[in-house]
């Protein structure tokens, strides 16, 4: 039971990872405009998060140092600090859009005004941060955000063509609105694989005390974590896919996703539909907060971590706190939180070389890492998914542009 419990990390950082707001937009919005044809993207995202989470994670347990503090003291202080930068602003755009989401989620749920929400959301968030135990935030939000599995449950009662959901996974190029495909692809890749979950997991393997004889649970916690967030993505497209595709709809609010589960379940789909939502949204607000805070007092030195009194670790506190404020500041002008999920997820593409570049070399670092530096079958894999990233980033605002941020 206690290994079981261990997984929590994984399971929250994958909750809080794929199926955060940017996953939900993209993978209902793909699955209404597409159908089945981008599940095989899917795949390519939960392979390259789950390569780089367990580099992250191993980096972490043999070095006793997350990856920013890896990366400012292996890499130099100007690699660190470009990361940094890249990290931080990408962090902010996802907070914000996040926060937005928790309130659009209540709002559907009780009915209150949105910028009262907002306030609720954040204080309810700082609340939660503050009095709960590092585990326990792990536990509560990435269990309860299990409840998305109604939209898994909502796919099978729709009833899709399963030929036409196995023909999905098979890598193709459509005949026509190859610039729009290509978009969706982008996004979901980058809202597979967003810089702070890869900085939350490998300070969450500090927060939690693994060492070298963890690091079995730290490629279980990846694979496993990471898979459930990909089967979820793979619900939330099938579930779109049959039910908007064929009518024709396209989703431009959370309520209209909300009606996948509502539609073949009723109430008490839509009710747990929004419930896991909220904690999955919530757990994705939790990490971008964390990750902001880590990345700062890591590669300044300061005092981190949850497990520490907040006098303890005064700078790293303020830090958390700091980044729930900027995120609410810039939701709470009335922006749109959907376009700001889209909007994050599309600049955290063009960052993600400043992020898993760093990674990699850390990982190969034999100075640093001895025999659990990457392996031969580690550096296929990180270097394949590396070359994939690198080309989604260039191609992302050019597609961007093109598409008019996936209106067509």
């Amino acid at each position: 039971m206690k290994k079981i419990f261990e997984i929590a990390l994984g399971i929250l950082a994958a909750i809080g990872g794929f199926v955060d707001i940017g996953d939900i937009v993209f993978n209902v919005a793909a699955g209404a405009m597409f159908g089945f044809e981008l599940l095989w993207v899917v795949v390519i995202g939960v392979g390259a998060i789950v390569t780089y989470s367990e580099m992250c994670g191993r980096v972490a347990v043999v070095s006793q140092r997350a990856v920013m503090d890896a990366v400012r003291e292996r890499l130099g202080y100007r690699v660190g600090l470009v990361s940094l930068v890249a990290g931080q602003l990408v962090n902010l755009l996802t907070i914000a859009a996040e926060i937005g989401g928790i309130a659009l989620a209540l709002q559907l749920l009780a009915g209150l005004p949105f910028r009262v929400l907002l306030v609720l959301a954040v204080l309810g968030l700082g609340i939660v941060i503050w009095a709960l135990p590092f585990e326990w935030i792990e536990r509560v939000f990435g269990y309860v955000g299990l409840t998305m599995l109604v939209f898994a449950v909502a796919a099978l009662k729709l009833n899709p063509n399963w030929n036409s959901v196995a023909s999905g996974f098979v890598p193709h190029v459509p005949s026509q609105d190859v610039a729009l495909y290509a978009f969706f692809a982008v996004g979901l890749i980058g809202a597979a694989t967003v810089p702070y979950e890869v900085y939350f997991y490998s300070s969450g393997a500090i927060e939690e005390r693994w060492t070298p004889k963890d690091l079995g649970l730290n490629k279980a916690n990846a694979i496993i974590g990471y898979s459930l967030g990909g089967f979820l993505s793979c619900a939330l497209m099938i579930m779109a896919g049959a039910l908007f595709y064929p009518r024709g709809i396209t989703p431009e609010s959370l309520g209209t996703v909300g009606l996948g589960a509502e539609v073949p379940l009723g109430q008490v789909g839509l009710v747990l539909a929004l419930i896991g939502v909220l904690f999955a949204v919530g757990g994705a607000a939790i990490d971008s907060a964390f990750s902001g805070a880590y990345n700062v007092a890591q590669f300044f030195g300061w005092e981190w971590g949850k497990y520490r009194r907040p006098v303890d670790a005064p700078r790293f506190t303020v830090g958390w706190m700091a980044m729930l404020v900027a995120g609410f500041l810039i939701v709470v002008t009335g922006v749109d939180p959907i376009q700001v999920t889209e909007y994050s997820v599309i600049f955290s593409v063009v960052a993600l070389p400043l992020t898993y570049v760093p990674i990699l070399l850390v990982a190969n670092d034999r100075a640093y890492m001895g025999r659990h530096a990457n392996g031969r079958i580690a550096n296929v894999f990180g270097i394949g998914y590396l070359a994939v990233i690198l080309v989604i980033s260039v191609a992302a605002i050019p597609l961007m542009i093109i598409t008019n941020m996936g209106q067509g």
